[in-house]
């Protein structure tokens, strides 16, 4: 099955690559998302890890969530800051966002954090 958008290399997995981003990495955050950002001053490319907790939603919401980040990351590739990790947790607001909206929080908080490579 061909995957299209972000591919694997690209996303955070394994449980103690997220540690290491809680606890090595620098954090932030708005009503609807933390963004917590790790450098990785040795990989030329960005990565994301993702966590929708159930108390959003079932899990129908909680991949609309997930769709909507990576989409988001998928769009902004070119903005976001290469050679760090980013681990993104959704709170509750965002199951009832759309899109525009979504798009709209995460840039906000990506540029508090300071991993936008120009101020869009």
């Amino acid at each position: 099955m061909l995957r299209l958008g972000m591919k694997k290399k690209y996303r955070i997995k394994k449980n103690e690559e997220f540690q290491q981003v809680f606890e090595h990495g620098v954090s932030m955050a708005n009503r609807q998302f933390v963004v917590y950002m790790l450098d990785r001053p040795d990989q030329p490319y960005f990565r994301i890890g993702l966590s929708v907790s159930k108390k959003l939603g079932k899990a129908v919401v909680r991949n609309r969530i997930k769709r909507y980040i990576r989409q988001f990351f998928l769009e902004m590739k070119d903005q976001i800051t290469e050679g760090k990790d980013y681990v993104i947790i959704a709170r509750m607001p965002t199951s009832e966002m759309n899109y525009a909206e979504v798009k709209k929080s995460l840039l906000h908080v990506l540029r508090k954090i300071g991993a936008l490579k120009q101020n869009i």
